[in-house]
């Protein structure tokens, strides 16, 4: 066995991330080199069992495809594309680069107000090292993602987090191929989602970007009074991400909760789907998989997890699953897919928890039985 370093050598670190040509609110080149040196040591592995994971995790990218497409009936134009894989700190590099991709519109606000460069370059450290510290510590957490969020002219990514799939599957005790192809599942369900449906891109950017604006920076009374909330809301339930809303963002998280709980449980409903005939041990992998969710470690982790929202993203998934489950159900999956028609067609956060009220509204009321 080697050391800690063979996952991250056989996949793609990622960890480059271009100097800001202009003053920034954050410095994101110090945020990776923050990540990279704080990232938890990823499993041990031999070098040939690293090169063979990284293989097949992309393999198994394009294999998903195709069964994704079968209980979706959504169909990407263009070619099927291999995931890239990659090692815990170029998961943090790669969300470094899409944060800057959605945040330049809010920090250049706060670049503007800096009084002087000096007081902007302390600034902008200090919030490449807070970046950095929490990608170092989720980097640990995430087994995949798509990103959307990507430099002008390049189209989205599938990643993979090598090290984690494999830490994740040995804790559960679940057949590696079987998991890997799991996962892969979930994540190209996310892939097909922003490559099938046409306006999905530009419907996420603008709803963050509507989130940011409503951003009160011209008033520091307010945010502090939103600061001093979190320590009497925290006790009570609810995150740190939504105790710092101000109303209008709150309007608008609605949504984005609401959608990301769509997407979230619609990859969740692919993922079980598929069937034993695709995924033999799936019942089995579900189950551990479930257990592993209510599990948050300890203390700290607890903390961080409900400030920041990670135990509503839990829900998410919860809330997602029983929604298309329900409405797969009630009109199947063709039914389901108007989902995606428009913006217009997406359920309200009200219905992800009501999945039959979106059935009436979209499919009205003669489309459920009395």
């Amino acid at each position: 066995m080697r050391s800690a370093r063979q996952l991250r050598a056989a996949g793609r670190s990622l960890a480059r991330v271009p100097g800001p040509e202009k003053r920034s609110a954050v410095d994101y080149e110090l945020a990776v080199a923050t990540a990279r040196r704080l990232a938890p040591a990823p499993p041990q592995v031999s070098w040939a069992e690293a090169g063979e994971i990284v293989d097949e995790l992309r393999s198994l990218a394009v294999q998903a495809e195709e069964h994704v497409r079968a209980v979706t009936g959504l169909v990407p134009p263009g070619d099927i594309l291999e995931a890239t894989v990659v090692d815990r700190p170029g998961w943090a590099a790669a969300n470094v680069e899409g944060f800057q991709v959605v945040l330049e519109p809010l920090t250049d606000k706060l670049a503007a107000k800096a009084p002087n460069a000096l007081a902007a370059g302390v600034t902008a450290k200090v919030a490449g090292v807070q970046m950095g510290s929490l990608l170092a510590w989720l980097s640990s957490k995430v087994l995949g993602q798509y990103e959307a969020f990507r430099p002008e002219g390049e189209s989205g990514r599938l990643i993979l987090v090598a090290p984690n799939i494999v830490e994740t599957e040995r804790r559960l005790g679940v057949d590696p191929h079987d998991f890997r192809l799991w996962v892969a599942l979930h994540e190209v369900t996310h892939r097909t989602q922003f490559t099938a449906v046409p306006w999905m891109h530009d419907h996420v950017r603008s709803e963050i970007s509507t989130l940011l604006e409503a951003a009160s920076l011209d008033d520091p009374a307010q945010l502090i009074e939103r600061l001093k909330a979190v320590a009497t809301g925290l006790p009570r339930g609810g995150s740190m991400i939504e105790l710092l809303q101000t109303p209008e963002q709150k309007v608008v998280l609605d949504r984005v909760t609401a959608f990301m709980s769509l997407l979230e449980g619609h990859a969740e409903h692919v993922m079980d789907g598929v069937g034993p005939a695709v995924v033999p041990t799936v019942k089995h992998i579900r189950t551990k998989f479930d257990e592993r969710r209510k599990e948050h470690g300890g203390l700290i982790d607890k903390i961080l997890r409900r400030a920041l929202g990670l135990d509503l993203k839990a829900l998410q998934y919860a809330e997602g699953k029983v929604f298309v489950d329900t409405c797969v159900r009630e009109v199947g999956m063709t039914g389901f897919n108007r989902v995606w028609e428009s913006p217009a067609t997406l359920p309200t956060r009200e219905e992800i928890r009501a999945p039959l009220d979106w059935v009436r509204r979209i499919h009205g009321p003669k489309a459920i039985p009395a």
